[in-house]
């Protein structure tokens, strides 16, 4: 389905932030029959919703929400909007089409896209493509999850966008190149279940990509992608794996085939995860028929101005000697992890916990394993997760009652030169307004505590 099939139709916009916010505005402009934005929030007569956008569409809520749904005869729902969502079933079995605006946006730009998604470094990975694109005379727009949505993109040439799970449950049209960096358990609620979650990541693969990369390092991606084509009947291409044409060699070099590109060092970014990532980023640009080894001298220039994003093993400076790294946008403990071991070596102590969504610690468990740490756990589920670790030889563990609480536990507990990594495997929501706040508690507890 794309914008232009709204025409004449009755269309409810389901969700009032700025994916629906620019899904009125899209729709409006091709001239549906009826536009209404539903907000099922408890409090959404407090939803600012005025001027030009009340002109557009109208505001319905409260018990008048699944009313205003139900008379559409196509629903638009915002990525916010989860696939378990009571209301979707009943919507689909009265015959109402549900799509997402990510999904009428590529619709009509999918031969122009590169679209990346993954359980992690799919941020990361979306802004090195876009940049390393840029470095070799490709101009684009970078958008998606990462910051613009979709329905607000300028019209370009080519596109690199980053698509969260939720984005891509919708997609009927898959990108002309489909990109996925990890996979394991996350937004399990919102999906329904681990193979749920599954489905809907690699519903990206689905639709005919012209081209298909992954990273061949994650052994269950490389499962789940087993049988899966591209639209030529390629399988897809794995980067980042021991045997692959883009790898990390034994001596810390970025390998293409036999010829060596650069060091792993050129790329600032910590972790085995992030040099899987360039790794990724650079088969992409192979198979859009980039020369990378004739381009390498201008790629290693690219990579070595690339400083990374905000709130991704972030390091913040402290007068103590002391480490703080922000990586607030670990929300599993699979991400966790990763952050952990981009510190192996060093003296660590990680904050973990927050917003309880049931998930199993068991895995962070098994990695903690003859490991010498010191782990804080924070609300919600800080206990929780102290409680999978109880037992642990060298794993030393701790309560505090909140953010500013725990760092300056850690500046008590952490040797000098160490680290103190917010990594907290687990959502900000309940306690913090988005993961934006919580990043900024932590950076004023480390002032106040200095």
């Amino acid at each position: 389905m794309r914008l232009a099939d709204l025409t004449g139709r009755s269309v409810a916009v389901w969700g009032t932030g700025r994916e629906g916010r620019a899904a009125v505005r899209a729709i409006a402009a091709h001239k549906p029959a009826r536009l209404i934005v539903v907000e099922d929030s408890a409090d959404y007569l407090s939803v600012p919703w005025e001027g030009e956008l009340a002109a557009l569409a109208p505001l319905a809520g409260g018990e008048h929400a699944f009313a205003a749904l139900a008379a559409a005869e196509v629903v638009v729902r915002s990525p916010g909007v989860p696939s378990t969502h009571a209301w979707m079933a009943e919507l689909r079995s009265r015959g109402i089409t549900i799509t997402g605006g990510s999904a009428l946006w590529l619709a009509d730009h999918a031969a122009r896209t590169v679209g990346v998604t993954g359980s992690k470094g799919k941020s990361t990975t979306a802004s090195l493509i876009s940049r390393l694109l840029e470095a070799v005379g490709k101009p684009n727009v970078l958008g998606g999850n990462i910051g613009v949505p979709l329905l607000d993109l300028p019209d370009a040439e080519l596109y690199v966008l980053e698509l969260s799970s939720y984005q891509c449950a919708d997609l009927t049209d898959s990108p002309r190149v489909a990109v996925v960096t990890a996979l394991f358990p996350e937004h399990l609620d919102a999906h329904g279940g681990e193979r749920e979650y599954y489905r809907d990541k690699l519903n990206l693969l689905r639709h005919g990509p012209q081209l298909i990369v992954v990273n061949g390092a994650d052994e269950r991606l490389s499962g789940e992608v087993r049988g899966v084509s591209d639209l030529n009947g390629w399988p897809p291409v794995e980067a980042a794996g021991p045997d692959s044409r883009f790898r990390i060699g034994p001596d810390d070099y970025v390998y293409a085939s036999d010829t060596r590109l650069f060091p792993r060092t050129a790329l600032r970014l910590r972790g085995q995860h992030n040099g899987r990532n360039l790794c990724v980023a650079l088969a992409v640009l192979d198979g859009m028929g980039v020369d990378v080894v004739d381009q390498r001298g201008v790629l290693e220039k690219a990579v070595t101005a690339f400083e990374g994003l905000p709130h991704r093993l972030a390091e913040i400076d402290d007068p103590s000697g002391l480490t703080f790294v922000d990586d607030t946008l670990s929300t599993s403990p699979y991400s966790a992890m990763h952050a952990i071991d981009a510190y192996e070596g060093r003296p660590l102590t990680v904050l973990v916990g927050g917003t309880d969504r049931g998930l199993d610690y068991g895995p962070l468990r098994e990695h903690l394993r003859g490991r010498d740490i010191t782990v804080i756990g924070l609300p919600d589920s800080g206990p929780r997760i102290l409680a999978q670790l109880a037992g642990l030889p060298g794993v030393r563990t701790q309560i505090a009652e909140d953010l500013p609480a725990a760092v300056r536990l850690a500046r008590e507990v952490t040797p000098a030169g160490g680290v103190v990594l917010l990594s907290p495997a687990a959502p900000s929501y309940g306690r913090f307004r988005n993961f934006e706040h919580r990043s900024e508690v932590f950076a004023e507890a480390i002032r106040a505590s200095a």
